[in-house]
């Protein structure tokens, strides 16, 4: 018996190339699509402009707007390039800082709950407080501590 055993063709890619297709692939369309909204733009401005000479001349004035159309596509492609490029560049750093506010939010809420999960916040926030050097002694440390709940308003009434 010849049996041929065929494998998929996404269990052979790489988990890395298919998430770094994915952003190229949105600024692009996002770039397309800039340009199609200012090729149109541009063409709509021409045609109110030349509408009165059109009405006798119809071949001149399609020709004339077929010249603006492609001349706006050579104007704009890189510009629409450039500010799709720019405005997914900032996308994706807001949508990274919502996460990571969000992700915050739930551990800081499951900690609230979990008196060692808290503790273990604690000693880590302790630990970055880099600007001082490490407490010697017990009260050192709850006296920043301390300072640190007051500040951040972590203290309960």
């Amino acid at each position: 018996m010849n049996t041929t055993v065929s494998k998929s063709v996404l269990g052979q890619m790489p988990a890395a190339t298919a998430q770094a297709v994915a952003p190229a692939t949105s600024a692009k369309t996002l770039s397309t699509l800039l340009l199609a909204a200012g090729v149109a733009a541009l063409v709509v401005m021409a045609d109110q402009m030349i509408d009165d000479w059109a009405e006798t001349h119809v071949l001149a004035s399609w020709l004339a707007l077929w010249a603006v159309a492609v001349l706006a596509i050579g104007a704009l492609r890189g510009v629409t390039r450039i500010l799709a490029q720019k405005l997914m560049a900032n996308l994706d750093g807001w949508s990274a800082q919502v996460a990571r506010r969000r992700s915050d939010q739930r551990l800081w809420a499951m900690a609230q709950n979990d008196t060692r999960m808290m503790r273990d916040l604690q000693t880590a926030m302790d630990r970055a407080d880099e600007d001082s050097e490490p407490a010697k002694d017990v009260h050192a440390l709850m006296s920043r501590r301390v300072a640190r709940m007051v500040a951040s308003r972590l203290y309960y009434i």
